[in-house]
């Protein structure tokens, strides 16, 4: 790779000294908003959410503001700090870093540090989503429903400072590095923004075929042509305790990604588990719809899940063959005209019942015309969701190319108390 040879350049006899992160810099905790407190101008800030769903290694805005008066009471993060998030469901992500670079400061949230240092912040940032990281802090979160660490257990985990002795050397070696991660990073970024964009097209035809005129077709309740279920809310849900890491598939709203099942972060439980849950059987071909959450989120089962099981925040529809193809069902439960009508009931925490569910009444057209729509939005729905071929794909692909690289990069010659 062309872009490494500079940099080999600029580390030939370079000493490097693995620093703790308490050693090279300091941190600070956020204090406490809620997401009823965010508008939509105001005061920039950063809800620890949003560290996992939309910033990635730095930040120039903010999706999110506050109240003046409030935001006077809290803590910012000035240009060049690193935002880390300390709490999440996942321990996988906990740890992950935003540089800030923008204009002013920002608010951030309590499930949130800020880390000041004289390290180049995209250099941390980057740094903070390695493997070596994240072997060197797993032991020190915290886990339960929701996963934490703190400053101590962040502190304590070091991070390789190329020519401790010669700051501006040393600056210019975590320069480059970020120079090299950048270029993978804008690559994949240009990948996304196509994706996005033909996604966009993908929905407006998807939306057109499935928009019938009043009279043209018939509009059904799922009830009378679905058979529909959910999971189990008895005493035998399974606990944390009881998954596996091998087993009967137990899908989870997150395990839906772009309209079908995806392995990662998957959890198993044994057979014998299985049978004792009388509900959330699956089949291949059934569409799930998340009843709690993410309300009206839609995934079709893909025929290696048969015999899956699933949460009691998901509910399965099995068509009635004879009315309705299953995957012509899937496709109109994503578009606009079903999306748009579907409501949350209940507390904080938005869910449909099943009777809800049952009582959703789509356009049912012919056989011959359901099929026709089917393998026209199928030959679409390849190119632009599916996880093992077209753009998404490529992604994936571009995103692994781009994690070696970045762990390569980051491999210094470690002494014994750092892991790989």
């Amino acid at each position: 790779m062309s872009e490494l040879s500079y940099l080999e350049k600029l580390l030939d006899g370079a000493e490097v000294e693995w620093k703790t992160l308490d050693d090279v810099g300091e941190f600070l905790r956020g204090k406490r908003f809620v997401k009823s407190d965010i508008i939509y101008e105001g005061i920039p800030c950063i809800h620890y959410g949003e560290l996992y769903t939309h910033y990635g290694i730095w930040a120039e805005d903010t999706k999110s503001f506050l109240d003046e008066s409030l935001a006077e009471k809290l803590r910012v993060a000035n240009y060049g700090d690193v935002v880390i998030v300390a709490a999440g469901e996942t321990i996988e992500d906990i740890g992950n870093g935003t540089a800030w670079l923008g204009k002013h400061d920002v608010v951030f949230h309590d499930a949130c540090f800020s880390f000041k240092s004289r390290l180049h912040p995209k250099y941390t940032s980057y740094y903070l989503r390695t493997r070596i990281f994240k072997e060197q802090i797993k032991n020190s979160v915290s886990s339960g429903k929701i996963s934490s660490i703190n400053a101590k257990g962040l502190g304590k985990a070091r991070i390789p400072i190329p020519c401790p002795n010669n700051p501006e050397k040393s600056l210019a070696i975590q320069s480059e590095i970020v120079r090299i991660l950048d270029k993978f990073t804008a690559l994949t970024a240009e990948l996304t923004a196509e994706l996005t964009a033909r996604k966009k097209q993908y929905n407006y035809y998807r939306d057109q075929l499935l928009s019938f005129e009043d009279g043209e077709v018939e509009w059904k309740a799922l009830g009378t042509i679905c058979q529909i279920g959910d999971g189990n809310h008895s005493s035998k849900y399974p606990k944390a305790n009881e998954m596996i890491e091998q087993g009967i598939p137990f899908i989870r709203g997150t395990n839906m990604v772009n309209g079908t099942i995806c392995n990662q972060d998957m959890k198993y439980i044994s057979k014998e588990k299985h049978n004792e849950l009388k509900k959330g059987h699956l089949k291949a071909f059934d569409v799930l719809m998340a009843n709690r959450g993410e309300v009206g989120k839609v995934a079709y089962v893909p025929e290696g899940y048969s015999g899956s099981n699933l949460n009691s925040q998901l509910a399965w529809l099995r068509a009635n063959p004879e009315i309705i193809i299953n995957r012509y069902l899937f496709f109109i439960l994503c578009s606009s005209t079903i999306q748009n009508k579907l409501s949350g009931e209940g507390g904080a925490l938005q869910q449909l019942t099943i009777k809800n569910i049952k009582n959703i009444q789509i356009p049912v057209p012919s056989i011959t015309v359901q099929s026709n729509i089917v393998s026209f939005l199928d030959k679409f729905d390849s190119l632009t969701n599916s996880i093992s071929e077209g753009l998404p794909r490529e992604i994936e692909l571009r995103q692994k190319q781009y994690e070696y690289y970045r762990d390569l990069l980051f491999s210094f010659p470690k002494p014994e108390f750092v892991t790989n």
